[in-house]
């Protein structure tokens, strides 16, 4: 069932159902990315001890493309006539995943922490993919897309965690 403000309306070559089904699935991803872009923003604030700088440094621009995606997900849902909800009352009701835990804390106890929400991020967002891949391909390649910026960013914070083996440490 469409929310109140959902328009009649979707992309030509879509029905409005699917249109608005995968504009739903796009309302998800953009909770995950807004509460994303608030939790690097808090490690940025609250990592300390050696190797600081080039973890504080590193966040920033991951923050800002993560703001990127949220406003291209919000925009691709507006063009399908579906109203995208970025309140923060809406995405704490809707969020199934468990607050990070560190506040001040190590280099390594954040990149460990946030190498598990990467894991959440990244399988929702492949989730996300096959979901709209049956239905639009054109949002199927803008999660694609993200999706490879996500395990990149991902890659840069696991070779600060990563061994000379090849293995994750995890603390």
């Amino acid at each position: 069932m469409a929310a109140q403000n959902d328009a009649k309306f979707t992309v030509p070559g879509l029905s409005i159902e699917d249109g608005h089904k995968v504009a739903n699935a796009l309302q998800d991803r953009l909770h995950a990315l807004n509460d994303l872009q608030l939790t690097l923003k808090h490690a940025h604030w609250n990592v300390v001890g050696k190797g600081f700088i080039s973890v504080h440094e590193m966040l920033d621009p991951q923050i800002e493309l993560v703001r990127g995606f949220i406003d291209e997900l919000a925009e691709r849902m507006a063009t399908m006539g579906v109203s995208p909800n970025g309140l923060p009352g809406a995405l704490v009701e809707a969020r199934e995943w468990d607050d990070y835990g560190v506040n001040r804390g190590s280099v390594t106890e954040h990149l460990t922490a946030l190498n598990e929400v990467y894991n959440g991020i990244i399988s929702s967002h492949r989730d996300a993919i096959e979901l709209v891949g049956e239905i639009d391909p054109i949002t199927e390649d803008m999660l694609i897309g993200q999706t490879g910026k996500l395990e990149l960013f991902q890659w840069f914070m696991r070779s600060h965690l990563e061994n000379d083996a090849g293995e994750l440490n995890a603390k």
